[in-house]
């Protein structure tokens, strides 16, 4: 009883330590993914046997195969992605709507402006040059290019974002669907008595991504399955994955769970960015500059058409300008192929620049909500360099801080080479005491047999 007692104990610990070297080894196999959790050998004591009234110790076994992760630090990494992202991504839309404008430089609209208003100056001085009429429309034609070609360049941004949303929604689709299956899988494993670390491990990585893109909240139920949600909308869990659409309504863009139509509260991630500034940002840019450019059509029209052309007889009655809409400032044709009546005069005679001089002065009124054409232009450059400048200057505060909850998860969660290697001399000699016991035990157990022969 007493031989194969050891004997039991021996292969036990035997197996025990082979398994423990196992981990060890599956550690060290994945020291350089950066995905992995660091798995440890919890041991304990195997059950006693009682006999004669005493009880044997049996030995050690394998009680669980640990993965060394703090779900605090994940939720704190998840938050902060979607920070990170949102900003990131905002930043970067940022600058390429500041890149349209081209401020500050000779070929900004600013500097444009300035030129139009300056050949109108230039004209009242000598009203019935025929090079300064021709240049006041090239300056007009100047203007009306840059404001088209900013114009262009928004509508070209928001087609853009619309691409980078339907794509941001079809990859969160793929996550959850992802999710879901791995969900069912750490399901059936579990219910087997069976861990499924590595799993667990592809799913927080598929997790972290999709935090990249969306506020997202997980939480995880009895059987280790993670119940994830969206902008407050069940999204996921081991037997369901939504699929969420993109639509657009009035210029803005929503995110609704395809079954119930149900619309995402989004308020983190890249899609945040995305349909804020489709619907938003944008829009509102363009709005601004419709406000500036109409004002100026206005203005200039009310006087032009107020003064007289140097035709025979002079004209009056005529608009400079034919119109404007959605980025497209039209100049009178007839006046591009006939600077002749272009009215400058004021009262209909020869060398009267009354109206040139007055046209120059509309740069210094305060026809936009209380300010200038051109401040209230250097206002719009202001609101969107300074919009980037705090999405830039946010994104680095959270990349920060997401760097140093990295450095605490992998404290936690990474591999330690040097770790490792200490672990593998322990369990190696562990595994070989064991084997010099079952060699003692058949010691043992050859000598009784010669005692009996």
């Amino acid at each position: 009883m007493g031989v194969s007692r050891v004997f039991d104990i021996a292969q036990r610990s035997l197996s025990t330590y082979q398994h423990a070297l196992d981990i060890t080894s599956h550690n060290v196999a994945n020291a350089a993914n950066s995905n992995y959790t660091r798995q440890t050998a919890v041991l304990s004591t195997e059950k006693g046997e009682a006999s004669g009234g005493l009880v044997f110790g049996m030995g050690v076994k394998l009680d669980l195969i640990q993965r060394q992760r703090d779900s605090l630090i994940d939720t704190q990494i998840r938050a902060n992605n979607q920070k990170y992202s949102d900003n990131s991504k905002r930043s970067n839309i940022l600058g390429q709507v500041e890149q349209l404008f081209g401020e500050p430089s000779d070929l900004g609209l600013s500097n444009t402006l300035n030129n139009f208003f300056n050949s109108w100056s230039e004209a009242s001085v000598t009203p019935n040059s025929l090079a300064l009429r021709y240049n006041l429309i090239r300056s007009a034609e100047n203007l009306s290019n840059k404001v088209q070609d900013i114009y262009t360049g928004l509508t070209q941004v928001k087609s853009s974002l619309m691409t980078d949303a339907q794509n941001t929604v079809s990859s969160i689709n793929s996550y959850l669907k992802e999710i879901q299956s791995l969900n069912s899988q750490i399901f059936e494993i579990t219910i087997k008595g069976e861990q499924p670390n590595d799993l667990i491990d592809q799913r927080d990585t598929v997790l972290d991504s999709l935090s990249k893109l969306v506020n997202v909240n997980v939480t995880t139920d009895a059987d280790g399955s993670a119940i994830v949600s969206i902008g407050g909308v069940f999204a996921a869990d081991k037997t369901v994955a939504k699929e969420f659409k993109l639509s657009e309504s009035g210029g803005a863009l929503t995110i609704n769970s395809g079954t119930d139509g149900i619309a995402l509260n989004l308020s983190g991630g890249e899609l945040y960015a995305i349909t804020d500034l489709y619907s938003k940002g944008v829009p509102s840019y363009t709005d601004k500059i419709d406000t500036m450019m109409n004002s100026l059509k206005d203005a200039v029209n009310k006087a032009h058409s107020s003064g007289y052309s140097i035709t025979d007889p002079p004209e009056t009655g005529i608009n400079f300008f034919d119109g404007y809409s959605e980025g497209v400032l039209k100049i009178n044709s007839d006046l591009q192929l006939d600077p002749s009546k272009i009215a400058l005069s004021k009262d209909g005679t020869n060398g009267n620049g009354d109206i040139a001089t007055a046209i120059s002065d509309i740069r210094n009124a305060k026809r936009v909500n209380g300010a200038t054409i051109s401040d209230s232009y250097g206002a719009l450059i202001s609101e969107i360099g300074s919009q980037k400048q705090s999405s830039e200057q946010m994104a680095q505060s959270n990349d920060l801080i997401l760097q140093q909850l990295d450095q605490q998860k992998s404290s936690i969660s990474g591999v330690s080479i040097d770790e490792e290697m200490t672990n593998v001399i322990k369990f190696q000699r562990a595994y070989e005491a064991s084997a010099k016991m079952i060699k003692i035990a058949d010691d043992m157990l050859q000598t009784i047999l010669n005692m009996v022969q």
